[in-house]
Order: structure tokens, then sequence, then C-alpha cells
């Protein structure tokens, strides 16, 4: 038997392999689907089913173009109702893949569907739990998903399921059993989880405060609800395209790959309502730019801020990116629902640059310069991170304009005020400040290396420390 977790940083998401005696089943896969056809391949194993734990939220699942290219079945749990064919297992069902079997747990909250995986090996033994969003380490899934496609669900009454689901289905399995869940750290599906990514049933039980033996539903539900904000806004739309279907990732990629000159790229923005989106390093745009780009680097959690900025996933996009990285960003995007992407910069910014076209620029300074200043005038200083994290502990004085709610944030500032903007480590800041300077902003000078750097530097005061209770 082999278990193998595929993670996916920038999603912060496993998807699983499982294989046993030439059979293989993969569970919650990403939109690209070849690096599983090819390591069944190669192990000469056959896909016999795809696995779904839910309709996912933050990103498109591969399951059409898997099941397509295979020929093996998707599997839902219980109350799965999609677009698409597929098999509708009941609660308790189990599945014979090589010597091994997984077993149906039909756990809904996170949403009514959701659906663990028991694996039990080759003797019968129960040794892994592939739980979705239904169990994450530290934390469980928030209930507060499945009301944006279903307006009967309120967030209480997920949370109630999601507590019965726990203690009927889930804690009662033996302790050694290892937890595989769908995502870690970063994930907008949960709201503190651990950057750890399986661990034993038992130490959950332990340690996850959802799981705490003497608890109410009354408190679990107090104790999960709280600390949650609006979840980004392509999540619902992501969800309908797991439902609903979706164009094939071949198609979405020969579309992106189309490579324009500066004078054709240009003409495309022009004459289009295409987004031009810059996936350089933050730092390298800002010394240079196609005028009116917006900067969401690529080396970062590139997917999840590209659906919390872009609130439409069929707008048209021009891409600027790295030489050679072109695939990987339209990939990327996909992964998304972002599938329309019609060309890319050839040459990158410097071919722009060189064929004489507008460049434009945001200042930046590190901590040291910023300081300097401060001892010579009054600086007004932008925290773009979440409140949460700007309630943990922040720069005294300055004003938290979150990126996640960069529409009501832009109210705040007023645009004859010059602004010192940061983040945590730039990266966020970047995205911020561009957003703003294609709207006319032209006053926001970026902090290098964020809120890091500026407490490292020892001039700045801050607020004592608070421990979050929530990383939303």
């Amino acid at each position: 038997m082999k278990v193998e977790q595929i993670y996916t940083g920038c999603l912060a998401q496993g998807a699983y392999y499982i294989e046993s005696n030439g059979e293989a089943v993969v569970i919650d896969p990403l939109r690209e689907v070849e690096p599983y056809i090819q390591k069944a391949e190669r192990n000469n194993a056959k896909i016999k089913y795809v696995f779904e734990t839910h309709f996912h939220a933050d990103f498109v699942s591969g399951h059409l173009d898997l099941s397509k290219k295979t020929g093996a079945p998707i599997v839902y749990g219980p109350n799965a109702k999609p677009a698409f064919e597929a098999h509708i297992a009941t609660d308790g069902e189990e599945f014979k893949v090589g010597n091994v079997t997984l077993k149906v747990l039909h756990t809904p909250g996170h949403t009514m569907e959701s659906t663990c995986y028991l694996l039990k090996d080759e003797n019968g033994k129960e040794a892994g739990l592939f739980s979705g969003d239904t169990l994450f380490i530290g934390d469980v899934g928030r209930p507060d998903l499945a009301q944006k496609v279903a307006s009967e669900l309120t967030q209480d009454k997920l949370a109630g399921y999601l507590f019965d689901s726990l203690r009927n289905k889930i804690m009662p399995l033996a302790d050694d059993i290892i937890v595989y869940p769908a995502h870690g750290a970063g994930s907008a599906c949960g709201k503190n989880m651990s950057k750890e990514t399986t661990d034993t049933l038992g130490h959950q039980k332990e340690t996850n405060y959802a799981l705490r033996a003497n608890m109410t539903k009354e408190e679990f539900i107090k104790e999960v609800t709280t600390g949650l904000v609006a979840p980004p806004a392509y999540f619902p739309l992501n969800v309908m395209m797991n439902i609903q279907g979706y164009e094939s990732i071949d198609k979405v990629l020969e579309r992106g790959q189309h490579a324009l000159s500066p004078d054709a790229f240009e003409a495309a923005a022009n004459e289009t309502s295409a987004l031009i989106l810059d996936t350089r390093d933050p730092q390298t745009f800002a010394k240079g730019f196609v005028p009116n780009s917006i900067n969401i680097g690529i080396d970062g959690q590139f997917a999840p801020w590209v659906g919390a900025m872009i609130p439409d996933i069929k707008q048209e996009i021009l891409l600027v990116t790295d030489e050679g990285r072109e695939d990987e960003v339209i990939t990327r995007l996909a992964r998304v629902g972002y599938d329309f992407t019609i060309g890319y910069l050839k040459g990158g910014f410097n071919a722009w640059k060189n064929a004489g076209k507008e460049v434009d620029q945001i200042a930046s300074v590190d901590a040291a310069d910023l300081a300097d200043t401060m001892t010579k005038e009054k600086v007004n200083i932008l925290d773009v991170r979440k409140k949460s994290e700007y309630l943990s502990e922040h720069i005294i004085d300055a004003e938290n304009a979150p990126l996640d709610f960069v529409n009501e944030s832009m109210a705040q500032i007023d645009k004859n005020k010059t602004y010192y903007v940061h983040c945590a480590g730039g990266y966020r800041s970047m995205i911020f400040n561009s957003i703003l300077r294609a709207r006319g902003y032209d006053n926001l000078i970026d902090v290098k290396s964020g809120f890091k750097a500026l407490k490292e530097n020892g001039k700045f005061k801050t607020s004592d420390y608070v421990c979050p209770s929530t990383l939303l």
C-alpha cells in the first residue's frame, strides 16, 4: 500500500494518491491532472476512482479532466448533486482498491455533502482518515461557506451538523489513525489551522480545540464561528464550477499561450477590457512596470490572492511574467477558475522597456530610511495586513487598511497625503500599492520587508503582542 500526500503550498492544499496492487485512487485532485496520470503509469497502476470530499470553494478540482482521461468514475458522498455523471455514495459504502478498502463516512457541517474516507489496510485495520475540510490539524472546517450557495443554511446550523459529525463519526475512531486533511496553514477554509499537514487522531483529540470531549454543542458553535470574516469573493464561483463543470485545462492553456510583441500587447490592452497582471517579484515590479499593471507575485500565495483581488473569474487577463514561467502562471490561475488568460508579453518586461514603451514605478524604502524620515517629519503608515494580524501586534499610530477588503480600505486614504505602506513581509503591500496606483493614487510608498523589518529595526514602537484567536 502506498499513500502519498501531494501538497501545494500556494493553495495550502493536500491531494492524495493511494495505490495498492496495481490500482490507485486520487482524492481531491488539482486542476492539472497529468502528474497523477504519469505517476500511475510509472507504477503500472490503473486509476480506479476519483474521490471528492466535497464541492471545493478555494480551488477548481481536476475531477472532470481526470475522469475523462482515465475512465475512473467520480465519487461524492451523500447529498452531492453535481451536474455531471458521478457515483453518489451512501454512508458506510466501501470501495475496494487493490488490497485496501476506502469506507465512506458522511460528515456534513463544512458543507452538507462533506465526506471523509476511512482507509483500511491489507489486513482490514483502519489506518488513515482522509478528512477533507471536516477536520484539519488544529482546527475544523469553517461552517459559513455552504450558506453562500444554499441560503437556507445558517452558519450556526452548519456548525451544529459539524459538531455531530465529529462526535459521531470521527472521534470514536482509533487514536493511531493518521489524519490526512485537505488543507494546512494559510488556507481560508479554516481559521487557525496548524502548519503540520498530518497527525494522529489521538493527538488531535488532545490538542484540537474543536475535539474537546467535554464540549457542549452550544460551546462548539460559539468557538467555531468566532473570528470568521467574509470569505474571498471567488469562493462561491469556484463552488459552482466544481458543481456544474468547466472547460478542460488543455483548452485553457492553449488560449493563454499567445506570445504577444510589445506592440500587440499594448493593442490588446487598449482594445479589450483585459487586466494586466504582472507576476514578478514585488521589488522587481516596483522598479519598472507596464502602466496600470497589478502585481501579484507568483512566488507567494498567488492563486488565493488572485481570487481575492479579481472579483470576476471570467475577467480577461494579459500576463507579464518572468521569462519561461508563462505556462506555470496560466496553470495556477486556472486552479482557482481564472480561465481567460488571452496572452502574455513575449520577452517579458525587458522587451516592453526596450521597445521604448511608457514605464511606471512605485517608490520603496527600507525600515532604516523610514525611521530616518520619521525623525524629520510626521509620517502616515498604512498596515495592509489582515485585521487579526493588526490586532495581534502593530506599529503604534499605524492605520489598518486590510488588503482583503481593498475597496473599503481605499475609502480611508486621502489622495493628498503620502502614505508608507507595509504588510508582514512585502508581498501584500505591493499588491495593494499596485491596485491603488492603477486607480490614480500616486502618493503610496512601499516599505520593503514589511512589519518584520520595522520591528527588527528597533526604532518603531509596537503594541503589546496579543495571541490571535483567528488567522482570518
